[in-house]
């Protein structure tokens, strides 16, 4: 993971040949993958640091915006994954382009870890995205809840939107490192990680666990899938339900 450079890789060679085309086709000479995961990481604890420092003494009603943003958050990447990722829908379909027919060529259940640090283009949103997601969404949302409510609910809205986006990515990047790397072996890692390979499996990622983050969604909506125990199940031939 240290390196700049891809290593060898065990991984199947359909994979093995797409990700070597990604890389000519898609990942320029000066990309940095610590670079953009720094970037990344940087604008949100900057934002949310502003936030911070924007709030004025909070009554106990309007914490509630946190946990309602959490869940409206959650719903988001939800219904986004769902839909527009999974499926070539006008006017989006660039974003199907980048996650189905890209990340997960890129990425499938039997080879999940990227080889070096330049494959962290295929993982994180592209920064571009991220400038727009603070000006398109953050911003205009925060305005609209300070004119509604209160300037304390607007920032708790932003900091906790931006927190939420930030674990997305800090999430979904651990998902795709090595199995033995320390990230993998944090707290809870392990099962939200299984939940996430299984979603890179072809015959699943139509219709399954579709939260990258928590499965709060999938449980709602009956799409999560949980393999049991001893045995392989296939989806094909039992209810599209939680399992």
């Amino acid at each position: 993971m240290e390196s700049d450079q891809p290593a060898s890789s065990t991984v199947p060679d359909p994979v093995a040949i797409f990700r070597a085309n990604f890389r000519k086709q898609h990942i320029g000479r000066h990309y940095h993958g610590w670079l953009h995961l720094g970037f990344t990481t940087g604008v949100c604890v900057f934002v949310i640091a502003v936030g911070l420092g924007q709030l004025g003494r909070v009554a106990g009603v309007e914490w509630l915006t946190v946990p309602l943003t959490f869940l409206y958050a959650n719903l988001v990447e939800y219904w986004g994954h769902r839909g527009p990722m999974h499926h070539p829908l006008p006017g989006l379909r660039l974003i199907y382009e980048r996650h189905t027919r890209q990340h997960h060529r890129f990425f499938r259940d039997d080879a999940m870890a990227f080889d070096a640090s330049r494959d962290f283009k295929a993982v994180l949103f592209p920064p571009v995205l991220i400038v727009f997601y603070l000006l398109a969404f953050a911003l205009p949302a925060g305005l609209l809840l300070a004119w509604m409510f209160t300037d304390n609910v607007a920032w708790l809205f932003v900091i906790t939107a931006v927190a939420y986006f930030l674990n997305y990515e800090l999430l979904h990047f651990a998902y795709h490192t090595a199995p033995e790397s320390s990230v993998s072996r944090l707290p809870f890692m392990s099962r939200l990680r299984r939940l996430h390979t299984h979603h890179h499996r072809q015959s699943l990622m139509q219709h399954y666990n579709f939260n990258i983050t928590y499965p709060i969604g999938d449980l709602l909506f009956g799409t999560l899938y949980r393999e049991k125990a001893g045995r392989q199940t296939d989806p094909r031939t039992e209810p599209r339900s939680a399992h």
